[in-house]
């Protein structure tokens, strides 16, 4: 079995795979200051709570966009699961086809969400990524990864509004019956979930505009299924999207299994 780990700024997605299905997935907080053997009984205890001994892990591969915790990850991993970690460097060990002035800038998240759309829904294609930011990760007709924008998260957007307007306080992430609201809650609810809605269209709808064909637009991300609903242009949602690509990017690197 392939235990996969999904490094966020702010979540880490933990997964594992028995061939090309997915048997279990998690979604937790991200967290710098955790040592080798807090991750190792974590990951162990969720693992167990499935009815999966670690004995089954053959093989690990990381995607980490924090780079103080890579060390950490690969003590635990070698300690744990006697394994070294396979890890995805952009630039180096992805055989994705890049067409930007930098290949190695790109995080690895991008690549893994492109590497599995690549393979399930075929390019051209947009994968809008709802994390700490929002990726707008973009793969032309040809299948090469052509960049895309990147902008504040909508979590981000909202803490950044609550910290600095006295009197506004937080509030659910949910849709409002209307764009108009009638209190203070449903005003910022508006602002937050349409206002979003209408920076995801009007960015898609520039970035189609300087693409060939008919991008598919997919989102991922902890608030995809909340945007889904109210931006028009987002097309499928895949909660596992990069999951799925830290998977691929491993089997692409190893034909032959662990």
């Amino acid at each position: 079995m392939l235990l996969v780990i999904e490094v966020g700024n702010t979540n880490t997605g933990l997964g594992v795979f028995d061939g090309q299905r997915l048997l279990v997935s998690w979604r937790l907080a991200s967290r710098r200051e955790q040592t080798a053997d807090e991750y190792g009984v974590f990951i162990q205890t969720l693992l167990a709570s499935q009815g999966i001994d670690r004995g089954r892990i053959t093989a690990v591969a990381i995607s980490n966009v924090v780079p103080p915790v890579q060390q950490t990850l690969e003590w635990m991993c070698e300690k744990y699961f006697g394994v070294r970690p396979f890890s995805v460097e952009p630039g180096v060990n992805v055989k994705l086809p890049m067409r930007v002035d930098n290949p190695h800038e790109v995080g690895a998240d991008r690549l893994c969400n492109a590497v599995a759309a690549v393979a399930l829904y075929g390019p051209p294609f947009i994968v809008v990524d709802f994390g700490t930011a929002t990726n707008f990760d973009c793969v032309n007709a040809r299948g090469e990864f052509i960049g895309g924008a990147i902008a504040p998260g909508l979590t981000l957007a909202a803490e950044a509004l609550f910290a600095r307007a006295a009197r506004l306080h937080r509030v659910e992430f949910v849709k409002p019956k209307e764009a108009i609201g009638r209190n203070t809650v449903t005003n910022i609810q508006s602002g937050l979930v349409y206002g979003y809605a209408g920076l995801v269209d009007g960015l898609v709808e520039r970035i189609r505009a300087e693409m060939d064909g008919e991008p598919k637009v997919i989102a991922t991300g902890g608030l995809a299924t909340l945007i889904q609903g109210v931006a028009r242009s987002i097309q499928h949602v895949n909660p596992d999207l990069r999951l799925q690509g830290l998977r691929l990017i491993w089997e692409q690197a190893h034909p032959q299994g662990p």
